[in-house]
């Protein structure tokens, strides 16, 4: 059954292989800031969520899937940040999703049973250094889902996706050489950094139906790094 299924922010990185994916089946919207690698077949609309209202878009009266891509890396030592930088990387990360969710609830309810896919990371399971910022707003989605989850279910599936670091443009500043790849690569158990298909295979599968039993949950694709230890 095509299902209407809606990306934020999902133009280039994640998102679009997302997109790519599940375009064949489904009727796949993106609303995003870029209009840029936007697949072909695949509705746009141009939406900022920082600033801009989701119930003003002409969308579909049924939402039957829901992702938000929009997200930050600040990676700087606690001292070095600015109490700023910990409200703008919440207001993106956590405060917009939050808005998203809230103006789609209608369209969400006449879905049979929605599924809801959000991104975590790593970083919040494992505490890392320079983390504390992006730590702090991804955790803020990680109590959120699992409330969420509880209080619609079992009208809606709410899951997070924590991921390592991804070969995807909002990383490219932390993967710009083959030597900084090679380096993060050997952190992971299984050797390499993940790539937007290793994330879209798992977002693809939360939206299908091979998942209908599965809600509230946290996963981790981050090639081992968050339960093994083989060093």
């Amino acid at each position: 059954m095509q299902k209407n299924i809606l990306l934020i922010g999902g133009s280039y990185g994640i998102g679009a292989s997302i997109a790519s994916k599940l375009k064949e089946n489904h009727n796949i919207i993106i609303a995003s800031r870029s209009s840029e690698n936007i697949p072909k077949g695949v509705t746009h609309f141009a939406f900022d969520a920082l600033k801009d209202d989701i119930t003003t878009l002409d969308l579909p009266e049924k939402i039957d899937g829901l992702v938000y891509c929009p997200g930050s890396i600040n990676l700087k030592p606690f001292k070095m940040m600015r109490t700023e930088t910990f409200k703008e990387d919440m207001e993106l990360n956590f405060h917009s999703l939050v808005r998203v969710v809230n103006g789609l609830l209608p369209k969400l309810k006449n879905s049979e049973q929605a599924s809801l896919v959000f991104f975590s990371t790593v970083a919040v399971k494992v505490g890392m250094p320079f983390h504390t910022s992006v730590a702090a707003a991804k955790g803020a989605i990680e109590g959120f889902t699992k409330a969420l989850a509880a209080e619609y279910a079992p009208n809606f599936r709410v899951n997070v996706i924590a991921a390592s670091l991804t070969d995807s443009p909002l990383a490219s500043k932390l993967l710009n050489s083959d030597a900084k790849k090679e380096k993060m690569a050997e952190r992971h158990p299984l050797k390499k950094v993940g790539d937007t298909e290793d994330i879209a295979a798992m977002a693809a599968f939360l939206l299908n139906e091979e998942s209908k039993w599965i809600t509230g949950q946290v996963f981790g694709v981050d090639g081992g790094l968050s339960t093994l230890n083989i060093n």
